[in-house]
């Protein structure tokens, strides 16, 4: 169970009611569909609700918010459209504090089949798939995820000294003339430990839609002036940027928002979409979330890493079999620039010889 902040909207008054919940979501359909039938079947209301909610706000606001045109359809009014937009700035500022506001209550009960449940402890490197497994669980297997995000390095750190199970990383595969792996297996052992394949990503530049500085390096970032959004020393993406920024030969004073840190992807996304940088370097399926613009630059292979003796116990079982379901297929077609081919494969270390490997 997550506890997860959401956005209130009241209308100032004695009363302050709340805004009804199912308002922002109607006229974010009509805006989408320009048609107020195809927006109550999306929201999943009737169009009698739907016509009702529109007329009583009219009345509350003294102003419409949706115009319905015979043979026209429906079209969100001006005052309808600055509610919406600022419904989106306030869930982008939300976005850039998410992982300090979002987490989780877990406990180890039972599945329906009467399988007792076991919890898994993972410290790993920020990833959308990573973020959405606990809820692609089914309950019948019986596996609770007790996740910490964190820099690649500082799980890898969390796994060797044994305050997790498992360590999630990742190394780019393609797109790298090389990559230094030596900070990864610093604290990793050929025969003690194993790697549990996740998934396929692809990383690059994040920018507005429609790219209007045409940014396909690092280096037009600097050349251009444009201000940048980084990710937080320690973590396998920062580790991919300065090892991007010493090829290209940029020097990283002249990298506006160099120092300018964020913690995840969706983060990164959100402070590019509110405006607040001109480009970012994180994950394609961020920047589609926030409907940004995205030039691929690197492919990487995403791990977990565990203990070679834990891999037959029931939690690391468990977690390898969700990983080869179906369940686990569907949650990485939702995301843009992921695969799940090879999900669930437990490997050597020798399985990192896919990273260019620095001279």
């Amino acid at each position: 169970m997550k506890l997860v902040p959401a956005l209130t909207w009241t209308l100032d008054g004695d009363a302050r009611a709340a805004l009804d919940s199912r308002l922002l979501p109607l006229l974010h359909a009509v805006a989408e569909s320009r048609s107020l039938v195809a927006a109550v079947s999306s929201c999943g209301i009737s169009y009698r609700a739907a016509w009702g909610l529109l007329r009583d706000y009219r009345r509350t606001l003294g102003t419409p918010l949706v115009l319905l045109e015979r043979g026209r359809g429906a079209h969100i009014t001006p005052i309808g459209q600055r509610m919406l937009d600022a419904q989106r700035v306030a869930k982008l500022r939300l976005a850039r504090i998410f992982p300090r506001l979002v987490f989780e209550i877990r406990t180890a009960t039972p599945s329906k089949e009467g399988v007792p449940a076991v919890n898994l402890r993972i410290a790993a490197s920020h990833d959308l798939a990573l973020a959405a497994l606990p809820d692609a669980i089914p309950a019948r297997v019986g596996l609770s995820l007790e996740i910490s995000f964190m820099g690649s390095l500082h799980a890898l750190n969390e796994f060797v000294e044994g305050r997790v199970d498992v360590a999630g990383f990742h190394v780019p595969i393609a797109g790298r003339p090389a990559f230094d792996l030596t900070p990864f297996l610093r604290g990793l052992r050929t025969r003690r430990d194993r790697l549990i394949r996740f998934v396929d990503r692809d990383q690059g530049l994040i920018v507005p839609r429609g790219n209007p500085a045409n940014v396909q390096h690092l280096r037009d970032v600097a050349a251009n002036g444009l201000r940048f959004i980084n990710r937080q020393r320690g973590s396998g993406t920062r580790l991919l940027i300065d090892q991007m920024i010493a090829d290209e030969r940029i020097d990283a004073r002249n990298l506006d928002g160099y120092g300018k840190e964020e913690f995840t992807h969706p983060a990164v996304a959100a402070t590019v979409a509110s405006g607040g940088a001109d480009v970012g370097f994180g994950l394609r399926a961020a920047a589609a979330e926030y409907g940004l613009a995205f030039v691929p630059l690197v492919r990487e292979r995403y791990f977990l890493a565990v203990r070679a003796k834990d891999l037959a116990t029931p939690a690391i079982a468990r977690l390898i079999a969700v990983l080869r379901s179906p369940e686990f297929v569907r949650v990485t077609r939702r995301l843009p620039g992921y695969k799940s081919t090879g999900a669930g494969t437990a490997v050597t270390l020798d399985a990192l010889a896919i990273a260019p490997r620095a001279p």
